[in-house]
């Protein structure tokens, strides 16, 4: 019986979180700025739009705290006890992000409507003046986030908090310019509303792609019924049993299977063959690489007397 572990052991490797500690740290003090401006401005002018944008940029900065903090445990290396490192903690702290978003939007859609219903008076002066400065604020965050967006899920989220608070922030400044044209109140309910129909999709699109990966199902976009018979394709290859696929972070997806093969290649030397066959198959025929793939090779003898075999 054999096994094999493929992965690739350097700073470099497929996977590797990144450091993008001081994008976060420069755009959650900007976020902050914005929350404390917002803050005031939604006390002094009453406005939904701006409170529901005050709300989001504090989502926002609670959710790139965590961010951060999650930036600075995902770098923390390997150990016996966590032989991950704290790399799903990015997972995590997208997952509570995103949630937080849904919370906010839900509101935001509540007391909407309400004020559909009975709009207060607003001054639209000051509403402008707030919105302004929360877009400004705004657009130079996502300068700051837009090169590592796309790096994994807590950059992604992150990026995505910033970019919804300046639509939110364009809402409001809408809105103080109908209001102040036309003297039509129910404008910042509206954008509200906007701002909540942002927010909601993209929490419960970000909260299901995190779920999935602390559930463990396959990487997206890997299909395991392919993986199994491009397997049973290698030559040797009896039969595959225990196959598995998960990823524990972003870009870092993993693989295990049982593969069973002759007798004979324990003897002439083909199962260390059809074991680098089986690593470089998993690496390298499929949309997703797998770099991180545990082969277990066995003989129909060891794989009939498993635990749980059906052919036991």
């Amino acid at each position: 019986m054999g096994a094999g572990h493929a992965h690739s052991p350097g700073a470099d490797d497929a996977g590797h979180p990144g450091d993008f500690r001081s994008k976060l740290a420069i755009v959650f003090a900007i976020t902050a700025g914005i929350t404390v401006a917002q803050a005031v401005g939604a006390w002094l002018t009453g406005s939904l739009a701006l409170l529901t944008d005050t709300a989001h940029a504090l989502t926002d900065a609670s959710g790139l705290l965590v961010a951060l903090v999650a930036g600075t445990l995902m770098l923390r290396p390997p150990s016996p006890g966590r032989t991950w490192g704290y790399r799903r903690i990015e997972v995590i702290a997208a997952l509570a992000q995103a949630t937080l978003l849904l919370v906010v939007g839900a509101y935001a859609a509540v007391e909407g409507i309400r004020r559909l219903l009975d709009p207060p008076t607003i001054p639209a002066g000051e509403l402008l003046v707030f919105g302004v400065i929360g877009l400004v604020a705004n657009v130079i965050a996502i300068a700051v986030l837009a090169s590592g967006r796309s790096a994994n899920f807590n950059m992604r989220a992150a990026f995505l908090e910033v970019l919804n608070d300046a639509l939110g922030s364009v809402g409001v400044i809408i809105a103080a310019i109908v209001i102040s044209t036309t003297g039509y109140l129910r404008a910042d309910a509206i954008a509200g509303l906007f701002i909540a129909m942002l927010i909601v999709p993209r929490a419960i699109k970000l909260m299901r792609e995190t779920s999935s990966v602390l559930m463990e199902f396959a990487p997206k976009g890997l299909d395991l019924h392919e993986v199994h018979h491009h397997i049973l394709s290698v030559e040797h290859v009896i039969e595959v049993h225990d196959l598995h696929a998960s990823t524990v972070a972003t870009g870092l997806p993993t693989l295990s299977a049982h593969v069973v093969v002759d007798e004979e290649c324990f003897v002439d030397g083909h199962a260390a063959e059809v074991l680098a066959q089986v690593k470089e198959c998993v690496a390298e025929h499929f949309d997703v690489a797998i770099h991180h793939s545990t082969i277990q090779v066995e003989t129909p003898a060891i794989s009939r007397d498993e635990p749980g075999s059906a052919k036991h």
